[in-house]
């Protein structure tokens, strides 16, 4: 035998280099048993935060950060109420006064527009005429399309009112015209 094949057997059975071999595949072992478990605990956090997200899209659970007495999810009828087309009507008009009249403003006219048309079967139009300050006035728009039951804005004019003497003792108030819309299932 050579010197380089002694050398080469004695550094193969030497205990020192078994050892230290044997530690570092264990060590090699551990990082891949480490990488992989925090791998997996990643991805169930991935799902957990995915299904949170579901389960609030589908409206099953209010927001984390949506105060604990406000109604995340509007509740009642997606629909008009009413047995009659005309009752139906009477409360679309109720539920578009008493939001403007909730924020301040006042009802001018209203008129109800029962269609007889197959195109727009099923929804009742309306038109009211208020007044109102500008900072309310998204607040009734935002109520009447969050709230039940659905409300379509369909038309929206707005313009200042002409009253000088008015203008000058409080804040403005606009004139709106104001086209809302919602669906009626029919007599039940």
């Amino acid at each position: 035998m050579n010197a380089s094949t002694r050398s080469l057997m004695s550094i193969s059975t030497s205990p020192l280099v078994a050892a230290s071999s044997y530690v570092g595949l264990m060590i090699v072992f551990l990082f891949l048993v480490v990488s992989l478990l925090s791998d997996i605990v990643g991805q169930r956090a991935d799902v957990a935060a995915s299904a949170a997200l579901l389960e609030q899209l589908e409206g099953r659970r209010p927001k984390a950060n949506s105060v604990a007495g406000e109604a995340a999810v509007p509740t009642g009828s997606a629909y008009l109420e009413g047995a009659t087309v005309t009752v139906a009507g009477a409360t679309l008009l109720q539920r578009v006064s008493g939001a403007v009249t909730r924020f301040g403003g006042n009802v001018l006219s209203t008129q109800l527009d029962v269609p007889k048309t197959p195109t727009k079967a099923g929804f009742i139009s309306m038109i009211a005429s208020c007044e109102i300050e500008q900072a309310q006035l998204q607040q009734v728009l935002y109520d009447l399309e969050a709230g039940m039951p659905f409300l379509f804005i369909d038309q929206l004019v707005v313009q200042p009112t002409a009253d000088e003497e008015a203008a000058k003792s409080e804040p403005r108030k606009l004139r709106v015209l104001l086209g809302v819309s919602g669906q009626w299932r029919g007599a039940k």
